[in-house]
């Protein structure tokens, strides 16, 4: 069978070391949009995203992407018990929590398993769970929960799964804003780390089944984090404690993201949509939530 949840649950799927710099963390923060908007290139604010130096931070986001940042050929899907390719998944899910900042440059260890599968029907949806930790010291730095959505794959008698909906608060949000993303943003965001055909070439998103490239998911994620932490917590990424979100529809390069955020119960509930054209009103992100550090 393509999914065999005796086998994948609980398995080892990374147990590896990597390394980052102020150069991929500048790269990092370009690709999701920093640095974009008229006059940010003399913003002291802005500047703090993009100008490598003492007053660098590190948007906590950035440790989803850390492990593969210099991965040059498209994700691998070697998963035990999983007998999958990339026409047939999408990201479903992402989260990371913090133990602290991220620094500007390290080396850590990454352990991920797999945790969960469940049997959607049509599809299969596959939980994995991450720790990363400093290499000199053994320290935690971050965890990170994901999921993918397998299409075809489900129908084989599993747990359903569940999961709580964050529902958005009814009144009006504390902030919102837009992000207009570029034509090459996809192009761009490739670079660090997701070499996903998908997200490139126009046959192979076709097979399957878009009508052109579609945005990475993590790259929208980054930008909704972004947008919610200069528009509620001035910018600073220290504050940051966690950032969860469920992939919740497509962006196409050139479409343009709403962002919208609300400061409830010590939290941050965050949404994204597709601003105008067509599509208007059409999901991002849902079920956001910034935990604060």
């Amino acid at each position: 069978m393509p999914i065999d949840p005796s086998v994948a649950i609980g398995a080892q799927t990374a147990n590896t070391t990597f390394s980052w710099t102020e150069s991929d963390v500048l790269l990092y923060h370009l690709g999701i949009g920093a640095g974009s908007r008229p006059g940010d290139n003399l913003s002291a604010d802005a500047l703090r995203y993009t100008l490598d130096g003492p007053g660098l931070q590190v948007l906590p986001s950035f440790g989803v992407v850390a492990p593969t940042f210099h991965a040059t050929e498209p994700p691998p899907l070697d998963l035990p018990g999983c007998d999958i390719n990339l026409a047939q998944v999408v990201h479903g899910a992402q989260e990371i929590s913090l133990s602290g900042p991220i620094p500007t440059a390290g080396t850590a260890r990454l352990r991920t398993t797999i945790t969960d599968i469940w049997d959607k029907g049509k599809a299969a949806v596959i939980w994995q769970e991450g720790v990363a930790t400093a290499e000199d010291s053994g320290e935690e730095l971050w965890r990170v929960r994901s999921s993918i959505f397998v299409k075809g794959e489900g129908g084989f008698g599993g747990d359903r799964g569940s999961a709580t909906p964050v529902v958005v608060p009814e009144r009006a949000a504390d902030f919102e804003t837009s992000y207009d993303v570029t034509p090459q943003q996809a192009l761009l965001y490739r670079l660090c780390g997701d070499r996903n055909p998908l997200h490139a070439d126009p046959d192979f998103a076709k097979g399957a089944g878009f009508p052109a490239p579609i945005l990475h998911g993590l790259c929208s994620y980054g930008i909704a984090l972004r947008e919610l932490t200069d528009g509620l917590l001035g910018g600073d990424a220290t504050a940051v404690g966690g950032f969860t979100a469920r992939f919740a529809g497509v962006v196409f390069p050139g479409e343009t993201i709403r962002v919208s955020g609300w400061r409830e119960d010590g939290r941050i509930i965050g949404s994204a949509v597709i601003a105008g054209g067509e599509r208007d009103g059409s999901p991002v992100l849902a079920d956001c939530v910034v935990s604060l550090a």
